[in-house]
């Protein structure tokens, strides 16, 4: 039997052959309802349980490690197709990603009776044309419970490498996401053991991501050659990743694990990573020809630089032998800490157990002479002049890997660095690009080696673009013309952090009270306060201060501040009287008064005497800097760096002037507010602090308060779009592009926005004008009319969704816009059909929808009025006459509309029954079947077709309901009786299944209370499990003698992955820990 011919099969069968016909993939299988099963079956799988495909492999086994006793690859085998019941899917994909890297290590023994061991290879990485690669189409995977069809799996040498999941082209690629990948890696996890890559794409654009990405960090592969403009489309990330070649290299080379958060992540390169990366490989493969000199790697901040690092010299160590020392050189200790941090976090290094970090000059000299594979210092361990007829080293296989490279080549620390060891290659990597008087670097590291601009970065969702705000030029407390002679001081100053205050004030004199000033600062308080509290729902904000003291008072200027104008939006609360109004202030009433703010400044000695001096008190601040926040009952504190990269926790502005400006990434940062010179570097780094992609984030924005950025357009422009050529020199002009642009373009996005949505509307023939032009029963008909032309099908209505909340999200980013007022009513009108659409799916309810429909008919209101009039009864659907509700359906003007809210209703009330009984599949699958049909078919007769079968299923759902009490079990008994079940069971049989299903539920529920979480330890799920093996083996409490060992092993699973299932979901049928 075919697969239905639909627009999804089609772009999975467009697919398919690309790989084949174009890519060179050995073999193209489609196996829907073809497959036999056993050895010579169409795969070789015993059953659909099995994801290897064990007859490949073993031919990959033989083929690689050729003449070795049958032992040794069963032995291999085992290993790569077994995994432990104990660990979670990411990490045994961490272990099984180790062994196809690393080799299998087998024990044999050979001919003489001596055990060998020996590691024996899985795939083929210096000949990629040497590795089997085969597609399969409508790959069918049994897991404990369910069973799902894949759309294509790619296998090399017989292991599920590639999994993509395929949407019809006009569907967004996110529902391949939210729709079936999560639901898979819930119900058939084996399937993602050995996965590589995982591609989401619909015949038109793809993404391309890991088996623990946010859709969010699933990311485009625009281009073949970094030189390329890029184009998304799902032919270029197919010939970008599926080639055998970088498919092969992005599998060895491409690929971590990370804990550095705390929490085990899986990356796989960026396509910018990928290029920039290989072209930073082949200047070394070339090191003595370019003397040297690697280049300088410009990817601009945000865009993944560490892992990028990592990358690097991981591939150099794997592909290119010897026993090369990379010293990893910063100038900042928050730098210092975050690239170890994730070296570490990726397994590469731990300081504890082999010391590769420098304490001391002294200490630095030392660990160089140990070829050490990795050494991390900072610039400053270099304070020891070197003698360069006695260098540290003159080894030449040594790797300087500068971190911010433009900061680090000036004087004498440099000098001594290069004295130290003059023999070393030399790479800079850097988020911020070469400007003119950036010379030096350019002869230190050479040209560009590869570069990543904020405007690409942009363009590929890397990171967010940013708009700016000039409020100090409004204000009229600008700085404009003290910047630059400030910024300088401050560099010069900085790098020593200590007094700084004392001396900006001595060398700068009249200049830095000017900044500092009693009024200036007064006036930034409370236009920080006014303007933050009125974009509330954007994110997290920052706000940059000139010194540690600057920061201090303005904390206590900005929370007065804070209490004044929580005052004022309460006054303001009483004098309103539009519902949802007094919503949204209560909402944002609340969120002020439990936003939390910090100063976030480093420690120096003496310095409560320096803070003493200003009347200021530092304590408070180093206690909250050093304890962090107390946590709730029974929580422990939190540090002020978790607290602030956690979206949800209150700690909402961080008020700093040199840390976090660098190497510190919070997502949901949204808003910085600059009052603070800065140099075009530290500039460039401080404002891309905002730049960081996060779920629901449209933009960055700059508050500019001192004028800093109006006089830094030539160096913004470079930073946006140039990539370095003739600039050194000073002959060539960049573009005119900068990398934030005027917060009031924002407008111009939203406008954008709205007309989108109005010109999808009018194609429906619907005005969206009419939703605030009309009123009374005509406004209430216009919604009904707009949802009606929404509500076509599943899909014309997602993407108004879609469409709507873009609206929404640059609407929320424009609020501190003045004229954010000219767009209000198109805004409203928008939101009133959204709204309306989102009450329909919480209110659906069955006797609502035959109410609506006998109101028609009976006409006793006018049609369009919505649910007004008095509470109906509830419809006993067995009673209904449907010739009667064939007739009221077919006169009402809103058939699309009702058809989705009987939908809806359905839809919820299936996913609670199947959340509570796992075998109740069946009624999905009908399910389908009905809306496939519907949404394939767009006639009347089809819709009132729809109609009648949906009321149909509704019944059949309603029985379902009403079987737990015909059984005499209560829900969460009726699901265990129903896993427990088998086929021909006598009544005696039954009847005492029943009692198991019982006494099993009541068992569960005592041990699930005592578990605090049900997930922190796998002994405690072990333990769990052992408990249902137990009861249904008991004489007393266990299955019928009918059952037999095998058949009592799989309903322990069974019950086991439902239990797992249920607590994972918040079943409230269980107790459990949270």
């Amino acid at each position: 039997m075919m697969a239905p011919l639909n627009e999804d099969t089609l772009v999975q069968q467009t697919t398919a052959s690309y790989l084949a016909e174009d890519l060179g993939w050995d073999e193209n299988i489609y196996a829907y309802n073809k497959e036999t099963f056993g050895v010579e079956g169409l795969l070789g799988r015993k059953s659909d349980k099995e994801v290897v495909l064990v007859r490949y492999l073993g031919e990959a086994l033989m083929k690689l490690n050729p003449g070795l006793p049958k032992a040794a690859y069963q032995d291999a085998l085992r290993q790569i197709v077994d995994s432990s019941s104990i660990q979670n899917t990411l990490q045994i994909n961490r272990e099984k990603y180790e062994l196809l890297k690393s080799g299998v290590q087998v024990s044999f023994r050979n001919d003489k009776g001596n055990l060998i061991k020996k590691r024996l290879r899985v795939i083929d990485f210096d000949e990629p044309e040497n590795n089997h690669f085969l597609c399969v189409r409508e790959f069918w995977v049994r897991g404990d419970l369910y069973r799902r069809r894949a759309d294509i799996v790619g296998f090399v040498n017989g292991l599920p490498l590639l999994f993509i999941e395929c949407k019809a082209i006009h569907k967004d690629i996110k529902k391949a996401y939210e729709d079936n990948l999560t639901d898979y890696k819930d119900t058939i996890p084996h399937l993602f053991h050995h996965n590589a890559f995982v591609v989401l794409g619909n015949g038109d654009k793809a993404r391309l991501g890991s088996l623990s990405s946010k859709y969010e960090h699933f990311n485009d592969w625009k281009r073949l050659h970094e030189e390329e403009p890029g184009v998304v489309d799902m032919e270029t990330l197919l010939k970008g990743v599926c080639n055998k070649r970088d498919f092969i290299d992005l599998l060895e080379n491409f690929i971590l694990f990370d804990e550095s958060t705390g929490k085990l992540i899986k990356i796989v390169a960026r396509n910018h990573q990928f290029l920039g990366v290989n072209r930073a490989i082949d200047a070394f493969e070339h090191r003595e020809e370019r003397d040297g000199k690697l280049g300088v790697f410009w990817h601009t901040q945000g865009s993944g630089k560490s892992y990028s690092i990592v990358f690097f010299t991981r591939k150099i160590h794997r592909k290119l032998g010897g026993q090369f020392t990379f010293l990893v050189c910063t100038d900042r200790e928050d730098l210092d800490d975050q690239i170890y941090d994730t070296f570490a976090g990726c397994g590469l290094v731990n300081n504890d157990k082999d010391p590769c970090r420098a304490g001391s000059g002294r200490h630095l000299k030392n660990l160089l002479g140990q070829h050490k594979t990795y050494v991390f210092s900072m610039i400053h361990k270099f304070n020891q002049d070197v003698d360069p007829d006695d260098p540290y080293s003159d080894r030449s296989d040594i790797i300087i890997i500068t971190d911010e490279a433009h900061r680090t080549q000036y004087g004498r620390l440099a000098l001594n660095l290069s004295n130290a060891l003059p023999n070393a290659s030399r790479i800079g990597f850097t988020g911020t690009p070469l400007f003119k008087d950036d010379e030096i670097t350019s002869r230190v590291f050479g040209d560009y080696v590869s570069t990543y601009d904020f405007q690409r970065a942009v363009e590929d969702n890397a990171t967010v673009p940013l708009y700016y705000d000039a409020r100090g030029e409004k204000l009229g407390i600008a700085t404009n013309d003290l910047n630059e002679k400030i910024a300088a001081k401050l560099e010069e100053i900085e790098i020593e952090d200590q007094d700084v205050a004392e001396r900006l004030e001595k060398e700068l004199k009249r200049d830095y009270h000017l900044i500092t000033a009693d009024d200036r600062l007064d006036a930034i308080a409370k236009d920080f306060v006014y303007h933050y509290s009125t974009g509330w729902e954007t994110g997290k904000a920052m706000l940059v201060c000139i010194d540690k003291i600057t920061c201090v008072r303005m904390h206590g200027l900005i929370l007065e501040y804070w209490k004044d104008r929580i005052t004022e939006l309460e006054g303001e609360l009483a004098g309103i009287s539009d519902p949802d109004e007094i919503e949204v202030r209560q909402k944002q009433l609340t969120w002020m008064r439990q936003t939390l703010m910090a100063v976030v400044i480093s420690e120096e000695q003496n310095e409560i005497r320096k803070f003493k001096k200003w009347g200021l008190d530092i304590i408070p601040h180093r206690k909250l800097i050093k304890e962090g926040f107390e946590g709730g009952k029974d929580e422990k504190s939190v540090d002020i760096e978790t607290a602030f990269k956690d979206e949800d926790h209150p700690f909402r502005v961080a008020i700093v002037c040199a840390m976090w400006l660098t190497g510190f990434d919070v997502p949901s940062l949204a808003t910085l507010y600059l009052d603070k010179p800065l140099q075009a570097h530290t500039l460039m780094q401080a404002i891309a602090r905002a730049n960081r992609v996060n779920e629901g984030k449209n933009n960055g924005l700059i508050v500019d308060y001192c004028g800093i950025l109006k006089n830094l357009r030539k160096a913004l422009a470079t930073f946006a779009g140039h990539t370095g050529t003739g600039l050194l020199g000073g002959d060539g002009e960049p573009p005119e592009t900068d990398p934030v642009k005027p917060e009031e373009e924002l407008l111009a996005d939203l406008e954008e926005a709205i007309e989108a949505v109005r010109a999808y509307l009018s194609a429906q023939e619907f005005r969206l004008e009419d939703i605030n032009t009309k009123t009374g029963f005509a406004k209430n008909k216009a919604i009904i009319d707009a949802k009606e032309a929404v509500n076509i099908n599943d899909e014309t209505r997602k993407r108004f969704e879609i469409m709507c909340r873009e609206v929404f999200k640059k609407f929320k980013s424009c609020l501190t816009i003045r004229e954010i007022n000219n767009y209000r009513h198109a805004y409203d009108a928008i939101n009133v059909i959204y709204k309306s659409l989102q009450d329909d799916v919480d209110k659906a309810d069955i006797s609502d929808i035959i109410k609506e429909l006998h109101k028609i008919i009976d006409e006793t209101i006018e049609v369009g009025t919505g649910r007004i009039g008095e509470e109906s009864k509830l419809y006993d659907i067995s009673q209904i006459n449907f010739d009667r509700l064939r007739k009221e359906f077919e006169k009402s003007p809103a058939k699309n509309t009702v058809v989705q809210s009987l939908k809806d209703m359905i839809e919820s009330k299936l996913a609670k029954m199947l959340s509570q009984n796992p075998m109740r599949t069946d009624f999905q699958k009908h399910y389908e079947e009905i809306v496939a049909e519907y949404n394939n078919e767009k006639d009347r007769v089809t819709i009132e077709k729809t109609f009648e079968a949906l009321f149909k299923f509704d019944e059949s759902l309603n029985e379902e309901e009403r079987r737990a009490v015909r059984e005499g079990l209560d829900e969460e008994s009726l699901a265990l009786f129903d896993l427990l079940k088998k086929p021909d069971l006598s009544k005696q049989d039954i009847a005492r299944l029943k009692k198991v299903a019982e006494g099993l539920y009541k068992t569960l529920n005592e041990e699930l209370a005592k578990v605090q979480d049900f997930f922190a330890k796998q002994a405690t799920r072990d333990d769990v499990k052992i408990r249902i093996k137990n009861f249904l083996w008991d004489d007393k409490t266990g299955l019928p003698e009918s059952f037999a060992r095998e058949e009592i092993e799989e309903k322990t699973d069974a019950v086991f992955a439902h239990i797992v299932m249920s607590v994972k979901h918040h079943n409230t049928g269980y107790v459990h820990g949270h």
